[in-house]
C-alpha cells in the first residue's frame, strides 16, 4: 500500500552534513521524496512535533535540541512508507540498534539521533499538517 510520512533530519544530521546519505538511504528503500526544505524550528512547532512527550522529564531538552539549529522536513512517499522509513532510520534506543540503520551507522545517542520518523499513520498525518 502507497502511503505518505514525515522524516525530518536533525539538527545533528545536519550540522554533520549527513543529508545526503539520510536522502540516499531512504531513496534506495524505494522511497520517494515528494516535497522538502530546510528551516530553523521554532520553539512553538517543536513542542507540537513532540507533544506526546510533554510532562516527561526529557521533553524540554528534546525542545531544546531540536531547536539547536536548522532541521531538514520532509514528505515521503512509497510502498509502506512509514514501516520502510522506520526501519531505513533505525531503533529510538541505542542498544537496540543494527549496523545497517542510519542511526545504527551514525549515532550513539539517545536524543541527538539524527532522524525523527513518524511512528504510526496518526503521527504521520499530524506532523505532515504540522510542517506540510
Amino acid at each position: 500500500m502507497i502511503e505518505e510520512t514525515f522524516v525530518m533530519i536533525k539538527p545533528d544530521g545536519v550540522r554533520r552534513n549527513l543529508i545526503g546519505e539520510v536522502v540516499k538511504r531512504l531513496e534506495q528503500k524505494l522511497m520517494t521524496i515528494v516535497d522538502i526544505r530546510m528551516e530553523h524550528l521554532d520553539q512553538g512547532k517543536a513542542e507540537k512535533l513532540y507533544e506526546m512527550h510533554k510532562g516527561k522529564d526529557f521533553f524540554d531538552m528534546l525542545i531544546e535540541y531540536t531547536i539547536s539549529g536548522p532541521v531538514v522536513l520532509m514528505k515521503i512517499q512509497g510502498e509502506e512508507a512509514i514501516m520502510n522509513c522506520r526501519i531505513v532510520i533505525g531503533e529510538t534506543y541505542p542498544e537496540k540498534r543494527k549496523a545497517g540503520s542510519i542511526r545504527g551507522d551514525f549515532s550513539p545517542y539517545l536524543t541527538e539521533n539524527l532522524v525523527h520518523a513518524a511512528s504510526s499513520k496518526q503521527d504521520a498525518k499530524r506532523e505532515l499538517e504540522l510542517f506540510f
